[in-house]
């Protein structure tokens, strides 16, 4: 599916019932992956639904269950700033949506809603954007963040795994990746990447030397040079796909992996949207903002002592304390014998 641009919705002064429900998630790419299971519980209501995100989302929503079409906002460039807002806002409205669902808490999103002049608002109450909703829902305080999400609907009841949809295109690619490279099954998925840097684990080289099994580092551009030196840890063994596949590619290919290690990032979200066993090294962030895998296939390992951590939901790009024990101390070894154990 391609996205749609916004351009393409209804001309205005029309009303179209089949664009009656609408999702606006424009939040990072992970919290995109959770909403999969939020979008597809509304679609069996009341069909097929629209989802607003940024462009780089895109890729992670077109062709998934229970998606009609993906219009794209860019808030930070092209429909950035307030002028940005009130047209991708006009454009809605013209859209004639009857409903929309706001799982991102951000008074941007809500005002976007309010101003597209959509009726029914649901959203999470607390904050500014919270009085902007036309149906408020209080966010629970544990759970997995995917089933918070669909608390927004009544239950919270879970929607299992998989829920993220790979194509065949997408499938052939990641398998001609690994066959070209002479990975056979089992092999490990590594993700040494994150959007914050102190959500960043130092420990994926040693990690890597100390396991035998085939092991593939996946990652964007950026993270071309850290997936380098793990792959430096063994030559023949270790494969460097950063840079080299498409989010939808790299999906495809932890589909085939055995397991996953990640930090807190889209690559976890990606491996339990597919419900694949996936641990998780930690720091700043952990199980209880809701971002953690859940079990039985999720496992979370951090320090095990430091009573500063967890300092916050997303992370930050420097450790509020100047020290960032919470990563650089935590060990290899502890992720090896969590692996043994699972």
């Amino acid at each position: 599916m391609d996205p749609a641009p916004i351009s393409a919705l209804a001309a205005p002064g029309t009303r179209n019932a089949e664009r009656g429900t609408l999702v606006i998630q424009t939040a990072f790419l992970g919290d995109v992956v959770l909403t999969l299971p939020l979008i597809q519980r509304l679609a069996g209501q009341y069909g097929p639904v629209d989802v607003v995100v940024t462009p780089s989302a895109v890729p992670l929503v077109a062709g998934q269950a229970g998606v009609r079409r993906v219009i794209t906002y860019d808030k930070r460039g092209a429909d950035r700033g307030i002028a940005g807002l009130r047209r991708v806002a006009g454009l809605l409205r013209a859209g004639g949506y009857a409903r929309a669902w706001l799982p991102h808490r951000s008074l941007r999103s809500a005002l976007l809603a309010q101003l597209a002049g959509i009726p029914d608002r649901t959203g999470f109450s607390g904050g500014i954007a919270g009085l902007l909703h036309t149906r408020r829902v209080a966010r629970a305080v544990e759970g997995h963040e995917s089933q918070r999400l669909l608390s927004l609907t009544g239950t919270a009841a879970e929607v299992p795994p998989p829920w993220f949809r790979i194509s065949p295109d997408d499938r052939r690619a990641a398998d001609e990746w690994l066959t070209t490279r002479g990975v056979g099954p089992g092999f490990i998925v590594m993700a040494p990447g994150a959007r914050w840097a102190t959500k960043r684990w130092p420990g994926f080289v040693e990690l890597a030397a100390s396991l035998p099994e085939s092991i593939v580092v996946i990652g964007g551009p950026e993270d071309r040079e850290v997936a380098g030196r793990i792959a430096s840890a063994g030559p023949k063994r270790v494969h460097n796909a950063a840079g080299e596949l498409s989010l939808t590619r790299s999906a495809a290919l932890i589909a085939r992996a055995s397991r996953v290690v990640s930090n807190d990032s889209l690559a976890l979200h990606l491996a339990v949207a597919l419900g694949l066993p996936v641990i998780a090294v930690v720091g700043p962030t952990g199980p209880a903002p809701g971002f953690a895998p859940p079990s039985p296939l999720g496992r979370v390992v951090a320090h095990p002592t430091l009573a500063c951590r967890p300092c916050s939901p997303h992370g930050h790009d420097r450790c509020p304390l100047g020290h960032h024990r919470c990563m650089v101390e935590l060990e290899a070894g502890r992720v090896v014998e969590v692996m043994a154990d699972g």
